[in-house]
């Protein structure tokens, strides 16, 4: 099969990133035409001096709607990015950033901060956060014994994790009342609405050290993906790698699940169309499914807020739509195929 070559794919990713920025401040339930946006934008350049902008129209696009266009590259990326990682050291194209029991344990930490009626902006972010460590951290701890687990004993272990606390999300929907239940469920279906430089703030030191340190490693993934004994044989301690891995994939995934809830479907299909355009050498793969992730995400965000105005649509109903079709072709060319490549 022929690949892409690199440099062509990361500018044409950059191209669709700079058109994503600019859609992502122009678009909304209050339309603010391209050349304006972009004035506005470049305003704040030092050698750029433009007058006459309406003044309600800079607060949206720099107080609302840039911070939203930020927050979710670093999300979509953040998804994406692990979605890779998982790929990689699972050998599964079908592996997803959630495979670990993450969303699941992230939606039971939103559910239980709701019900106990704690209403701060970042309550149920904080308690989204904590329910998705917890839920990865117990499933370690089942799966790893004396130094080293396989990978059939983590999905499986993952699995088995989110299914209880999707049932403990359950029974605390069904025990909150009514405005409870809407804020929990809206969480879970995800959506980039509570973006803020606060919370950009908070997420890019994480997101860029996680990320970096995944780039560090990305040799060492690409001997992991050749199996743990191929692996062993170049040098790469396996164990050691998929600690690593494993632990800051999983890190990533869960802020990015703490500020935008349960986005599905971008840490599977994006991972795996840039696997087909560029190949499987993660040193290339890993920046080029951050990117893409992140510049998904942001058109999927544009039209989650156009689609149905003046009602925003979950970013996360998008991305299914997306992303579903992507998985039944997946899953059918492993049937027909008898394996994935």
């Amino acid at each position: 099969m022929n690949r892409a070559k690199p440099k062509v794919t990361f500018l044409v990713l950059f191209v669709l990133l700079g058109f994503a920025l600019l859609a992502g401040v122009a678009i909304g339930p209050v339309g603010i035409p391209f050349g304006k946006s972009l004035l506005i934008l470049t305003n704040e350049l030092p050698w750029l001096n433009f007058s006459g902008l309406p003044g309600n129209f800079q607060t949206i696009v720099f107080d609302l709607r840039l911070p939203r266009v930020f927050t979710g590259l670093l999300v979509g990326g953040s998804l994406a990015l692990s979605g890779t990682v998982m790929q990689g050291i699972f050998r599964n194209p079908l592996a997803t950033p959630y495979i670990l029991g993450v969303a699941s344990g992230g939606s039971a930490g939103a559910a239980t901060v709701v019900v106990l009626g704690f209403t701060s902006n970042f309550a149920l972010p904080i308690g989204a956060l904590i329910g998705a460590l917890a839920a990865v951290t117990v499933v370690y701890r089942i799966s790893w014994s004396r130094g080293s687990s396989s990978s059939y004993t983590l999905i499986l272990a993952g699995v088995a994790l989110s299914s209880l606390f999707s049932a403990i999300t359950t029974a605390l929907i069904f025990v909150a009342g009514p405005y409870q239940q809407h804020r929990v469920l809206f969480w879970m279906m995800g959506g980039l609405w509570r973006s803020s430089w606060t919370l950009f703030k908070i997420l890019l030191p994480i997101v860029t050290v996680g990320a970096g340190i995944i780039f560090a490693w990305s040799r060492d993934l690409n001997a992991l993906a050749l199996g743990e004994s191929a692996a062993a044989h170049l040098g790469v301690k396996p164990e050691t790698v998929k600690k690593t891995l494993l632990g800051l994939a999983t890190a990533i995934t869960a802020v990015s699940v703490a500020a935008a809830g349960s986005i599905g479907f971008v840490g599977l299909v994006i991972p795996h169309i840039m696997r087909m355009i560029l190949g499987p050498d993660h040193r290339i793969l890993l920046p080029a499914a951050a990117l893409g992730g992140g510049v998904f995400l942001v058109y999927t965000d544009v039209m989650a807020k156009t689609i149905m105005q003046p009602v925003e649509m979950p970013v996360g109903v998008i991305t299914a739509f997306f992303g579903a079709p992507f998985f039944l072709y997946l899953l059918r060319k492993k049937i027909v195929g008898g394996r994935m490549r």
